[in-house]
């Protein structure tokens, strides 16, 4: 009787790592973190909980309100009229196991300078992580001296992305650029 009970657990406990991922995903997609923890996840993730921080997020949630996933990451960048952005980091649906993202992109315009920031991106009715994949394009102005939190917005399909950066280095302008996120590594920005 015991033989039977174990090889049924076996079974099941294949069946289920063998299970695909995406329906637990789809499911997660439809829970929403609320402003405490959007507020807690890019604090512990920025290591300050600066007042700066606090207002970029406030500003973020009352516009955006509620995201359905967060991407926590890095990301470095340089441009001279044309530029060149590449990211990793973490895809997190609430309640679900996270997945590895990149992105990369150009940029084009009146912008000059390097940069390396960490990444927290606010992501907004994706249905599937796989509605991920493709490229978000925007206009994006930025400052970065020393220091100093940022946020700009990309969108496409009803898809939009909040990503607030902080991080070293000086980059001064404001450029039209895409992001073009991948499963895997790309040293191609287009």
């Amino acid at each position: 009787m015991r033989s039977i009970f174990a090889r049924h657990a076996a079974l099941i406990a294949l069946t289920l790592a063998a299970a695909p991922l995406e329906p637990v995903l789809a499911a997660a997609a439809n829970a929403q973190y609320s402003d405490d923890e959007v507020a807690k996840a890019a604090s512990e993730f920025f290591s300050t909980g600066a007042k700066d921080l606090s207002d970029v997020l406030a500003k973020v949630l009352k516009e955006k309100g509620h995201p359905v996933a967060i991407i926590r990451g890095e990301e470095a960048g340089g441009a001279l009229g044309v530029g060149v952005r590449y990211g990793r980091g973490e895809l997190i649906f609430k309640g679900a196991p996270g997945r590895k993202v990149y992105w990369q992109g150009p940029s084009i315009g009146f912008d000059a300078g390097a940069n390396a920031v960490k990444a927290f991106i606010l992501v907004y009715d994706l249905p599937t992580a796989d509605a991920l994949f493709k490229r978000f394009p925007g206009v994006e102005g930025s400052l970065y001296f020393v220091g100093g939190f940022g946020v700009n917005y990309l969108q496409r399909d009803g898809v939009a992305l909040a990503p607030v950066r902080f991080g070293v280095g000086w980059r001064q302008g404001i450029s039209l650029s895409y992001i073009n996120f991948s499963r895997t590594l790309r040293y191609n920005p287009l």
